[in-house]
């Protein structure tokens, strides 16, 4: 799963293909996808929003990885975007923001008291972005949920935490 101390990637990919196997399609089995946020909000209101996968790595070192390599192709943009890594069964391993060339991941919690907290406050930060947003205080509103955003990348599946904490302290 893990191994240290971060090989370099086998084969370096472009900013939004996944590694590709040699008779050039995609390879979904392998266990670790890298994913953006769809950022379409029409998908976001209806619950229909489903993450972009941008690649799928054999280890969560790879991923992690393939993550930077691809933060520093995108365009730079003002807003950070999210960036998660799933498992096969779409748990959540870790997440960051990914902004101007670097990936900020976030350090999960540990506890579920920890998660319970974390919930509890990105929910009031929506809730003030919401009240926000109807005083027409677009930028605020903006600024709070993505607080909230980066709030709730913490909150990694309790089967992986211990192993992405680990795995940040180790890129640290």
């Amino acid at each position: 799963m893990f191994d240290l101390p971060f090989p370099a990637l086998s084969a370096p990919f472009l900013a939004g293909l996944a590694p590709v196997t040699p008779d050039g399609t995609i390879e979904p089995t392998l266990p670790f996808a890298l994913t953006l946020a769809d950022r379409n909000p029409e998908a976001a209101m209806s619950g229909e929003a489903r993450p972009k996968i941008v690649g799928h790595f054999a280890t969560l070192a790879e991923a992690m990885r393939g993550a930077i390599k691809m933060v520093e192709e995108l365009e730079p943009e003002d807003t950070p975007r999210m960036m998660a890594i799933l498992d096969r069964d779409e748990r959540l391993v870790l997440a960051g923001a990914a902004a101007k060339g670097a990936v900020a991941w976030c350090a999960p919690v540990m506890t579920a008291t920890e998660a319970r907290a974390v919930v509890m406050e990105a929910s009031q930060l929506r809730a003030q972005a919401s009240r926000a947003a109807d005083w027409q205080e677009s930028d605020l509103a903006t600024r709070l949920r993505q607080r909230a955003d980066l709030l709730e990348a913490r909150l990694v599946d309790p089967l992986w935490r211990a192993f992405a904490a680990r795995a940040l302290q180790i890129a640290a």
